[in-house]
């Protein structure tokens, strides 16, 4: 492909554009699905295809096609970046060195490799785990949605600027929705995310069965052992998967630059953070949320971005002082920066656009232990049921569904959906302890028009929150 895309990159270049980029996209996916116990039907998808983005006299252009000559996407790109000449705003890209570079990574355990039948068993042994378990309580389950899934991505890049990135990734992911009802008591429902650059090996670490038991178990304890809770003004800690969501909420969506330019406004929202992005402070000195894509074995993994750049950690919120935006060449050129790697596109049919990878609160030095210890009254909220946030990202809310009452250092009773809602900044800023664990969840992240779903992290340790207006239901 590389042949096939330069010429088209040098016919762009002689129809008058200033800067050209190609890129083949292939991406293979297996998904296996497995409902109330029955085997669903499982697909295989193959997309495949060239895009090319163009700037000409500073006005861009993208196109796609999965069946056309790439010479011709390059001329079609380039009318349209002449046809929006008479929209006054332009585009520019920063002087960011690009890569000539491979990126490879290898599953241990192909997913070619694997015999359905070996698929399928642990799919219906994760069902019988769950079914057994929920029989240890006075509940039953009455939904269950298992998604195996495995993605394969091959890329090929290049640009006028001299990059050139070929590179395959495999990614394996896990998704199941656990409902459990009490005749007494209603229903309560479990979403459960794993994802790995990997192949079947991650699933087997994963241990699906033993995970599915235990929550479904829980589940039953929530709803029929769960004590009702009024609300109060308390000191709480958060579990990794709550912290983790924040970090990707609070700090990542409204740390990407092209919110705070305005492009993505009528998109995906835009960005409570000054109008340059300067540096502000959030919260106290042991607080930095960062965003790195180069973790091995990450969701989120890439070694270089969609415009050749290669990716480094980005410092979103440092010492407790926003710092960072995520940029990618044209944003960064925009504020006078230079791109840090954040250009990410899902499909070939979609635009590289500013995106996040793998986005967590870094660990401090405190165990769970010393986190509660000095709590004489307070909550432990271990992960959620629901939550939303608007779109600056500055006002949001948590509705937690395994959650304790912590009693003078020690957890006591289940408690029953207390909420968590508050400012970016106030729940930042109450952050006063940091435990010394890292856990992750996965995820798709959801952005841009049309939508386009990226695979990252969200991570954190347990952290400790003091005087937090908690509310609660009757």
């Amino acid at each position: 492909m590389e042949d096939i895309l330069e010429a088209a990159l040098d016919h762009a270049l002689s129809l008058g554009a200033e800067y050209a980029e190609a890129r083949y996209q292939r991406d293979r996916s297996w998904e296996y699905i497995l409902k109330n116990g029955t085997p669903e039907v499982s697909s295989r998808t193959l997309r495949a295809g060239v895009s090319i983005r163009v700037t000409v006299k500073g006005h861009m252009a993208f196109v796609a096609a999965n069946d056309d000559d790439p010479i011709d996407l390059a001329e079609r790109a380039v009318r349209l970046a002449e046809l929006s000449q008479r929209i006054p705003a332009t585009v520019s890209r920063d002087d960011s060195a690009v890569s000539r570079a491979k990126d490879i990574v290898t599953a241990q355990i192909p997913i070619t490799d694997l015999d359905r039948e070996e698929v399928d068993s642990m799919l219906s042994e994760a069902e019988a785990a769950a079914s057994d378990a929920v029989l240890r309580t006075d509940t039953k389950l009455v939904g269950s949605f298992m998604a195996l899934s495995f993605m394969e991505t091959e890329k090929v890049i290049l640009n006028s600027d001299g990059g050139l990135l070929i590179s395959s990734v495999p990614r394996a992911a896990f998704n199941a929705f656990l409902t459990v009802v009490n005749p007494n008591k209603g229903a309560i429902q479990r979403h459960i995310s794993r994802g790995a650059t990997a192949g079947w090996e991650a699933v087997l670490g994963w241990d699906v069965p033993t995970v599915l038991a235990s929550e479904v178990e829980t589940l039953g304890k929530i709803l029929t052992e769960a004590r009702s809770f009024k609300g109060a003004t308390t000191d709480i800690v958060l579990g990794p998967e709550i912290i983790g969501l924040v970090a990707h909420e609070s700090a990542g969506h409204p740390s990407e630059a092209d919110r705070l330019l305005g492009r993505e406004a009528a998109q995906a929202g835009e960005t409570f953070r000054s109008e340059k992005g300067v540096p502000e402070r959030i919260g106290k000195e042991i607080l930095n949320v960062i965003d790195d894509p180069t973790l091995n074995g990450s969701f989120g993994y890439y070694r270089y971005d969609d415009e050749c750049v290669r990716a480094r950690p980005r410092n979103l919120i440092c010492k407790g002082i926003f710092d960072e935006l995520l940029h990618d060449r044209s944003s960064a050129a925009a504020m006078g920066l230079r791109s840090n790697g954040s250009s990410r596109s899902r499909f070939f049919c979609h635009e590289p656009i500013i995106r996040m990878s793998n986005t967590f609160v870094s660990p401090g030095d405190h165990s769970f232990e010393e986190l509660i210890e000095d709590i004489k009254d307070g909550i432990y909220m271990r992960n959620f049921m629901e939550w939303n946030i608007d779109d600056r990202r500055y006002n949001q809310r948590y509705v937690g569904l395994e959650c304790y009452k912590i009693r003078n250092g020690e957890l006591e009773d289940m408690i029953s959906s207390p909420t968590l809602e508050m400012s970016t900044s106030a729940l930042w800023s109450a952050i006063d302890a940091l435990g010394s664990d890292l856990q992750f969840s996965s995820a798709l992240c959801g952005k841009g028009d049309p939508m386009q779903g990226v695979p990252v992290w969200t991570g954190g340790p347990h952290v400790r929150l003091r005087s937090v207006p908690m509310g609660g239901k009757v």
